[in-house]
């Protein structure tokens, strides 16, 4: 059935507080179950504080008392949600548990909106980053392994495999090669709006995560890692906030961020395992409808433009967790030698622009954490930990670079 939120009846704004009790509520388990329950809790915590975020800037951006207090009241209800969002997930005794998660979301994340993508440039700029932060899910795996004992398919399940993308080391790029050309508000597919602010708000979330709680191991190689990998996070989110168009009013911002909202807690309500967090995707989808109408509200009221002709009549197709791992065979074995030229993403066999070589040769200049992680692994247990149900990595003949032996740890 087309679900337009528009038309559909709330939680009242009035009545959106909840208790500290309810908000605390009974986290997930971090290994078993449904490796997509977690992956959806990270996505919609990403969600909410990118929401929140925006909220405050435009905040910070207008003297009108009413828009302010709109504000101030949709983003209390919303700092709950994300409260509860974020307590679903367990704590532990460190960061990486949590980080395999954060990669698993990346990439299965990242695999689907390419898959789904209508617009030829987003989805190469989707691609590019998929590889990297397939990477990033390999590193972090053998971390784990290394300083825990642990296996991460205990947390990934066989639904997303583990092994070498584009190497961690050849991933840094000068500033000048991680911005992209932004979409046109007037004329883009809905679908793509959606597309790139899921990503900015994801992304930007792993960066915050890794800026906050990678200091956190007390081993100088963990430290490293985390160091490594939350630069190129910072990377992912110029690139993927500059496909936004910045034309784009504060009002017309706030209306596409609770649709986003909208869409997620309905696709991921839709789709949950978990009875007990589906409540809470349909609580929260119950809230955002409000929040929705009252952007819609005030985007009539100071701006005189109709939401209904700014967004589509029904919800796009649900946004899925699933398996994708033919589809990130293919692009690695088609696109592993891409790299960033300007705004462009292209077909080079490795090469890169002179800015990023010399940008490479300074951040590289001493070695990288990324890859004595994995060169340890080998060391210690005979080879790097890979999961690879699916056989052999689709670009073998690379794997030199990836620290591993050519068969090693394959599963």
């Amino acid at each position: 059935m087309p679900f337009n939120p528009l038309e559909q009846k709330g939680v009242p704004l009035s009545e959106q507080f909840r208790s500290w009790r309810e908000l605390n509520v009974e986290p997930v388990d971090i290994e078993g179950g449904d490796p997509y329950t977690r992956c959806r809790i990270v996505v919609m915590n990403g969600i909410e504080v990118e929401s929140i975020m925006f909220s405050h800037q435009f905040a910070r951006h207008t003297d009108n008392p009413e828009v302010k207090r709109a504000l101030a009241l949709s983003r209390r209800a919303e700092q709950m949600q994300q409260k509860a969002d974020n307590w679903l997930l367990p704590g532990s005794d460190g960061p990486i548990e949590t980080t395999i998660v954060y990669e698993q979301v990346a990439v299965d994340l990242t695999a689907w909106l390419a898959r789904m993508e209508p617009d030829p440039y987003l989805k190469q700029n989707y691609d590019f980053g998929l590889l990297e932060d397939f990477d990033h899910l390999y590193r972090y795996a053998n971390l784990l392994d290394l300083t825990k004992g642990k296996k991460a398919e205990a947390i990934t399940g066989t639904v997303t495999e583990i092994m070498p993308g584009r190497p961690n080391p050849e991933e840094f790029r000068h500033p000048y090669d991680d911005v992209r050309r932004h979409y046109d508000k007037h004329s883009v597919d809905p679908r793509s709006r959606l597309h790139v602010m899921t990503l900015v708000a994801a992304e930007q979330q792993t960066m915050n995560y890794y800026m906050n709680a990678g200091n956190i191991p007390t081993d100088a190689l963990a430290r490293g890692l985390y160091l490594e990998i939350a630069m190129i996070e910072e990377q992912h989110v110029t690139q993927y906030e500059s496909l936004l168009d910045p034309l784009e009013t504060w009002f017309e911002q706030w209306l596409y961020h609770e649709y986003l909202e909208v869409w997620l807690y309905h696709s991921f309500m839709t789709q949950e395992s978990d009875p007990r967090v589906k409540a809470i995707w349909e609580l929260h989808l119950n809230m955002e409808i409000e929040h929705l109408k009252e952007a819609a509200r005030l985007l009539a009221r100071y701006e005189g433009k109709d939401a209904r002709e700014l967004l589509p009549p029904a919800l796009p197709e649900a946004m899925m967790f699933e398996p994708n791992k033919q589809y990130v065979r293919q692009i690695l074995a088609e696109q592993i030698g891409y790299r960033a030229d300007g705004l462009d993403i292209v077909d080079v066999d490795g090469k890169v622009t002179k800015d990023t070589k010399i940008y490479q040769a300074t951040v590289n200049g001493d070695g990288n954490y990324s890859q004595d992680v994995v060169d340890l692994h080998t060391e210690r247990f005979g080879a790097d930990y890979r999961l690879q149900p699916e056989g052999e990595h689709p670009v073998d003949h690379r794997m030199a670079i990836a620290g591993g032996s050519r068969d090693g740890g394959a599963r």
